[in-house]
C-alpha cells in the first residue's frame, strides 16, 4: 500500500528539477502542477497519461481547484494537513499554486513545490510552510489511493 511517506519521498526526489511551464519530466523540467501529477504517475496511483487540462501561466481563479476537487482524494482542513497531502494555495488573488506537504527539518510542516521566478527561472524546492497575506491556504487533499493513516 502506498503511504503519505512515499508521496514525500518521491516529491523530494524531484528537488532541484528546473521549473518549466507545463513540465512533466522529473529531473528535466516541472511546474507546480507537474509535481503531484508526476508523483501520482510514479506511484501508480493514476494512468500513465493522467494530467491536468492545459493552462496558461496566468490563473483563471477556478480551473486548479476544480481539477483538484475532481481528481484528488478528499479535502483536508488546514488544521489536519499532514506530510504527503497536496496543498492548493493562493498567491495574491487566485488559487494558482500547488505543492506537497512535507515535514520540516526544524519542526512543523514544509512545502515541496516548483517555484518560478519573475525571470522565468526556478526549480523544485522545499521550504518551511508559513501562511502569509501573500500565500494563503485554499485547500489540501489526500492523494487518491494513499493510506492516510
Amino acid at each position: 500500500m502506498t503511504t503519505r511517506a512515499d508521496v514525500v519521498r518521491v516529491a523530494r526526489s524531484y528537488l532541484l528539477t528546473r521549473w518549466h511551464h507545463m513540465g512533466r519530466l522529473p529531473s528535466v523540467g516541472l511546474d507546480c502542477a507537474g509535481v503531484p501529477v508526476c508523483i501520482a504517475r510514479e506511484l501508480g496511483l493514476v494512468a500513465p497519461d493522467f494530467d491536468t487540462p492545459a493552462y496558461t501561466k496566468a490563473p483563471d481563479g477556478h480551473s486548479m481547484i476544480e481539477w483538484a476537487d475532481k481528481y484528488m482524494g478528499p479535502r483536508v482542513t488546514a488544521e489536519r494537513m499532514k506530510p504527503g497531502h497536496m496543498l492548493v494555495a493562493r498567491i495574491e488573488v487566485d488559487p494558482q499554486h500547488i505543492g506537497i506537504i512535507g515535514d520540516y527539518l526544524h519542526g512543523g510542516l514544509s512545502l515541496i513545490h516548483a517555484a518560478s521566478r519573475s525571470d522565468g527561472t526556478g526549480c523544485v524546492i522545499e521550504t518551511r510552510l508559513v501562511f502569509t497575506p501573500r500565500l494563503r491556504f485554499v485547500a489540501a487533499y489526500q492523494f487518491p489511493g494513499v493510506d492516510d493513516g
